[in-house]
């Protein structure tokens, strides 16, 4: 039975940063309607960002998670504006290769920056735990779950109380009253592509205190993030907690009784189940 707490305690763990990092990517998906296939290369520089600032400035990790996220919001910002705004009322598939491709262009340009090498985020604390219950909580992960949640919080109340989170919503649900009321769809369009970059960003450099990074990590986490945002539900912040929280807990009890290379199995497994069970999510509102 310890052990089970133990691998549960992990699993919520885990799951608060997979809602994180699922988090940007609803967003946008559900603002703009595109499947921004490049969002785990947005994590991946996140993760870059705060590795150089750590290993050559000094900068505590958590520390340097708003930078990180600044400079993903101005480069989301600038790509939408660049890029994507010229594809916007494009067919879905048109927007998928154009992420797509941003995505490969991203990953070659990490590689020839940075290299392949495995890397990671190794401060003085990182070895730090306590118990819980008889479980052993290391103070990173807790910690990570914390601002990982508290971002999250954020981003609701960003949305449900601020003029900005209005007009965003607004945008989202009718757009042609949303232009009636005076909102500029083009600046709300690159407004939520920075927002869900600068997710991403904090994603990634929550990512790499636990766990290595490399340029490659993109693809995989994209993947992941899909999955959590259709488990979750687009038009629910909560939903999407809820889904990473779920997904990390299924992932850890499937390494446990089955294998760790099942892990991915299960979690696909899952998406493929609320599909056809509950299409809109978890807490996805339906029709």
């Amino acid at each position: 039975m310890s052990l089970l707490w133990q691998v549960v305690v992990n699993g919520v763990l885990l799951g608060g940063l997979y809602a994180l990092m699922a988090l940007g990517l609803a967003l946008v998906w559900g603002v703009l309607n595109i499947v921004n296939l490049a969002h785990g290369a947005l994590i991946m520089l996140g993760a870059y960002v705060c590795y150089y600032l750590y290993s050559g400035l000094g900068v505590d990790p958590f520390a340097a998670l708003p930078l990180a996220m600044l400079a993903l919001f101005a480069f989301g910002y600038l790509l939408q504006r660049g890029v994507l705004n010229l594809v916007i009322r494009a067919p879905m598939f048109e927007t998928l290769l154009i992420t797509f491709g941003i995505d490969v262009v991203l990953t070659y340009l990490a590689q020839m920056a940075f290299s392949a090498d495995y890397r990671t985020l190794n401060p003085s604390y990182a070895g730090d735990n306590f118990a819980l219950l008889g479980a052993t909580v290391p103070l990173v992960r807790l910690a990570v779950f914390a601002v990982a949640l508290a971002l999250t919080v954020a981003l609701w109340l960003l949305l449900a109380r601020s003029r900005i989170g209005r007009a965003i919503r607004a945008t989202a649900q009718n757009l042609t009253a949303a232009r009636l009321y005076g909102v500029e769809p083009r600046s709300i369009y690159a407004l939520t592509f920075g927002l869900g970059a600068a997710l991403a960003g904090a994603a990634g450099g929550l990512y790499g205190l636990v766990s290595q990074i490399n340029p490659y990590i993109g693809t995989s986490l994209t993947a992941k993030s899909f999955a959590i945002a259709i488990i979750g539900g687009l038009d629910s912040p909560l939903g999407v907690i809820v889904g990473g929280l779920f997904l990390g807990i299924v992932e850890s009890l499937t390494a446990l009784y089955v294998g760790p290379t099942y892990a991915d199995v299960a979690s696909f497994g899952i998406l493929v189940l609320v599909l056809i069970v509950r299409p809109t999510g978890i807490l996805g509102r339906t029709a």
